[in-house]
């Protein structure tokens, strides 16, 4: 059985460097095995938070609002891939996370950021750790920190000099945390039903 990764992107800046990372997880992901997808903040297109989607009643959900929560609730477990702005969370990726909350629950997720320069989005990074916490998710403790995002991974989100040298070697503990947590997740699902 493939491990379903939802990897979710949130920039909705006009020359996105962050998508790099975004796509260089999907495909080593993918080649570990695993079932990822793409989840593009951008592309989904959520408006400002108003309801959550639990908040609307059966079937008056906006669709692509709840075509997302169907792919929630079925992924094994999730990736934040997140760029960092005044030290803080992309707004695009906190709106799309903020409509939904039972649906994120008994998953891990894991945390990969990004920058244009050295510090690679660490705040932002340590940041979300608390929020997928409190959203119910089990956030894994290895993580991806990306600096000089055009230095690292090239238009094709290949790796390239020293930076993308040290992510082709941190990916792979990264990914093997996140994936023991999905099947210890799975097995305590399959095992015992949530508390709640």
């Amino acid at each position: 059985m493939s491990d379903n990764i939802l990897i979710f992107y949130g920039s909705y800046r006009r020359d996105r460097m962050g998508i790099r990372l975004a796509d260089y997880l999907v495909r080593n992901f993918a080649d570990r095995g695993a079932a990822p997808e793409l989840i593009d903040a951008k592309a989904v297109g959520l408006p400002m938070l108003d309801r959550m989607y639990k908040e609307y009643a059966d079937g008056e959900a906006p669709e692509a609002m709840a075509a997302l929560a169907r792919k929630i609730r079925a992924a094994d477990g999730f990736v934040f891939v997140t760029g960092e702005y005044n030290w803080g969370m992309q707004p695009g990726l906190k709106n799309l996370t903020d409509h939904f909350l039972e649906e994120w629950f008994w998953r891990p997720a894991a945390i990969a950021s990004y920058s244009a320069g050295r510090l690679a989005g660490a705040r932002a990074n340590s940041a979300w750790h608390a929020t997928l916490s409190e959203m119910g998710m089990v956030v894994t403790s290895s993580t991806l920190t990306v600096g000089q995002i055009g230095k690292a991974l090239d238009a094709d989100a290949q790796p390239t000099g020293d930076g993308g040298a040290a992510l082709e070697s941190s990916f792979g503990r990264f990914a093997d945390d996140l994936q023991w947590w999905i099947e210890a997740a799975r097995e305590q699902r399959a095992r015992k039903a949530p508390p709640y």
